[in-house]
């Protein structure tokens, strides 16, 4: 009798993927094999964007998903551990400037001492609690996982030890209470998951892409989407020595 051998497929979900960065993180990821899950607010901009990668040989699929929807989450999850019975790698990607970053004529808006509270707690809830809601969600499809890997978005404007630099590559920046601030909590959120996973194989990473050329900054960015969505797939694929609790971008290690 012949016995049948069953390859396993890794599968990977991206959280705003339907364009930028996400959906650039999406397609290498499919092109090195994996199942990749396109995760998207708008269901008809999540099975384009999947669509689009298919043409392109990957194993897409679309899911609606609002990151700040415990119960849109909930439901992501059960589909995908119906469907798939795991998940490898989650990529947090979603997230929002919140007003005030793509123009400057509006920059005002985030300073410290004239910004609407209201717009900060907005920015926090995507990406902040939207990475807790839709990491402890999949929590248990990844410990399902022969090596589970969590990446989280981040941005260089999360450094507080460039930001802090009078004299720095951040010092033309106008100061933020909301866009900067959501990102350096997002990088400490990612140490604390770090250390509390490590222990069962879980590797933890916080990126920060570049200035990609994307719409939340009007495509001035002078990287492509490939090249900022590089440091995503690397730390996602990453070997089972492979370092846990960091922040980085293409360049090497991001100081905190």
């Amino acid at each position: 009798m012949n016995e049948q051998t069953t390859t396993y497929q890794a599968v990977a979900l991206v959280t705003g993927a339907n364009k930028g960065i996400g959906r650039g993180a999406a397609e290498q990821l499919g092109a090195l094999g994996m199942t990749v899950l396109i995760g998207a607010r708008d269901a008809g901009r999540g099975d384009e964007a999947a669509a689009a990668l298919r043409s392109l040989g990957c194993d897409a699929h679309a899911v609606t998903l609002d990151v700040t929807d415990p119960v849109c989450v909930h439901d992501v999850a059960k589909l995908v551990g119906e469907r798939y019975g795991h998940l490898d790698v989650l990529i947090n990607n979603a997230g929002i400037t919140g007003s005030g970053q793509v123009s400057p004529d509006d920059a005002q808006n985030q300073i410290p001492s004239a910004v609407d509270v209201d717009m900060v707690r907005e920015v926090f809830e995507t990406n902040v609690f939207g990475v807790i809601t839709m990491t402890n969600a999949m929590l248990p499809l990844l410990r399902r996982s022969p090596a589970p890997r969590i990446v989280n978005v981040a941005s260089h404007a999360a450094s507080l030890t460039l930001n802090s630099d009078p004299d720095g590559p951040l010092s033309a920046l106008v100061p933020s209470a909301a866009y900067s601030p959501s990102k350096t909590a997002l990088t400490a959120l990612t140490v604390q998951y770090a250390n509390e996973l490590r222990k069962d194989g879980f590797l933890v990473n916080a990126v920060a892409p570049g200035f990609v050329a994307t719409d939340s900054n009007n495509h001035t960015g002078f990287l492509t989407v490939a090249q900022g969505a590089a440091i995503l797939v690397r730390l996602a694929t990453l070997d089972a020595d492979g370092p846990t609790a960091g922040f980085f971008a293409e360049e090497g290690p991001v100081p905190w």
